[in-house]
């Protein structure tokens, strides 16, 4: 194991590691939380990863993106990403991937190549569709579910889909996993009631956000995709 994974390595021992190094993860959207899943997947020593993201990124991006600066604006997600990865571990192999992952665009993915899948897409019947898929390939998946309009990061947990409440995307999901004979979902979400946000010009309202709660979703995240792989969340 190389020397910048040395202190992870003194937790997890070298044979989880080794798994770790040998395993793919696919990140479906990697914005304020998915690009935190990322980062983080990669500072543990994460063997491959797959990218899937078409938006680029902008100025609103800044203030709760890993991968969004002054001088990274304009220019694809996955592309900053991958870059972030070269550089903390040169070894991680990656796949990006400029697409809308929906029903449509399902086609591209083998499922069957993944240890873990995680979803951090905003829209349900995309959110769905990967969880179908995992499900079908028999490969664990996570999925975040609303972190827009909340404040307080110490609320957010790790539940089954059919143990969450006071989420909106939550109960959405419950629905529509429900009717799909989906009998089990491990997300992350908060009982955190969503705030109004106090004005929004845009003709299409946006959700508020912070620096914070998409950092913490995205970690939480990773921390279950790790310590599943490892065998610590036995």
């Amino acid at each position: 194991m190389s020397e910048q994974f040395s202190r992870m390595q003194l937790l997890y021992g070298a044979d989880a590691m080794n798994r770790i190094a040998a395993c793919r993860v696919a990140v479906f959207g990697v914005g304020g939380v998915g690009g935190y899943v990322v980062e983080a997947l990669a500072r543990s020593g994460i063997g491959a990863l797959d990218l899937i993201d078409n938006d680029k990124v902008c100025l609103s991006n800044i203030n709760r993106q890993i991968i969004a600066t002054e001088k990274t604006v304009g220019r694809y997600k996955v592309d900053v990403a991958e870059e972030r990865i070269k550089d903390i571990s040169p070894e991680c192999k990656v796949r990006t991937y400029k697409t809308f992952y929906l029903p449509e665009t399902q086609d591209q993915f083998d499922f069957r190549e993944y240890d873990y899948v995680v979803d951090a897409i905003d829209t349900v019947t995309g959110k769905l569709t990967i969880v179908e898929n995992a499900k079908k390939a028999g490969v664990p998946v996570i999925s975040s579910m609303g972190a827009g309009n909340k404040i307080k990061s110490a609320l957010f947990e790790v539940a089954d889909i059919y143990e969450t409440s006071i989420c909106p995307l939550a109960k959405v999901m419950r629905r529509e996993c429900r009717k799909r004979g989906i009998d089990s979902l491990k997300v992350v979400y908060s009982k955190e009631p969503p705030i109004q946000p106090l004005e929004n010009t845009s003709e299409k309202p946006v959700p508020g956000s912070t620096a914070f709660v998409p950092s913490v979703v995205g970690l939480i995240i990773a921390g279950e995709i790790i310590n599943d792989l490892s065998g610590k969340n036995k």
